[in-house]
């Protein structure tokens, strides 16, 4: 493997019918479980990294929050590829793009409410879930955010990059010009996509010693 890693993935419940916080709690469940067989499964516990992409950028993202706030397991980084971060919809780019794309602001409103019910949009919902209402990100593990400028989830993830800058967490964010949700991989093959797949991998070597 390019990264000499073992890659551990969690099969998590899925909303709606195992809502908010089911998801977020079996991957912490996972990440517990990983860090406590690093031994068996040839881990070093000090190179422990999180990833997840879309849905699974904000599970990664809310699963960290849960590793800080439970004292453990340590994670050396998190990689959030293009991350679904905040149910208030409320953002430029949430309102550009509608009706177009794989993932519009209607099919956004649709994940979210599968989620969290009716308290999508609500005071009622922790930073866990939606890692943008987050509002204590010190202390949080490096983090790796990409996107593309032609989705919804560009002006989140932006914000939630500052954010952490803000509160003193490094943080490494790419927007990719005219990428639309998930072309890294509905158009592999283009120049964009590979760059873009290169410099998350770069940034995993750096952060794993490989």
């Amino acid at each position: 493997m390019e990264h000499d890693a073992v890659a551990v993935t969690v099969e998590y419940r899925l909303a709606p019918e195992y809502p908010d916080p089911c998801p977020v709690e079996d991957c912490y469940a996972g990440l517990r479980w990983t860090a406590e067989h690093d031994e068996e499964l040839g881990i070093d516990p000090g190179r422990l990294i999180i990833a997840g992409a879309s849905a699974g950028g904000g599970l990664a993202a809310g699963t960290a929050l849960l590793a800080r706030d439970r004292q453990g397991p340590c994670l050396a980084g998190r990689v959030l590829i293009y991350p679904m971060l905040d149910d208030r919809g409320q953002s430029v780019s949430m309102a550009q793009f509608d009706g177009i794309g794989a993932w519009d602001r209607v099919s956004n409103r649709t994940g979210w409410t599968a989620l969290l019910g009716d308290r999508r949009g609500t005071t009622d919902v922790s930073g866990y879930a939606a890692p943008a209402r987050a509002t204590d990100l010190s202390g949080l593990p490096p983090a790796f955010i990409d996107c593309g400028s032609a989705e919804v989830f560009r002006d989140e993830d932006v914000a939630y990059a500052s954010a952490l800058w803000a509160a003193g967490v490094q943080a490494e964010l790419h927007v990719w010009p005219g990428g639309f949700h998930g072309f890294d991989v509905l158009a592999a093959g283009t120049e964009l996509a590979r760059a873009m797949t290169a410099t998350r991998n770069a940034w995993v070597a750096r952060h794993i010693g490989t």
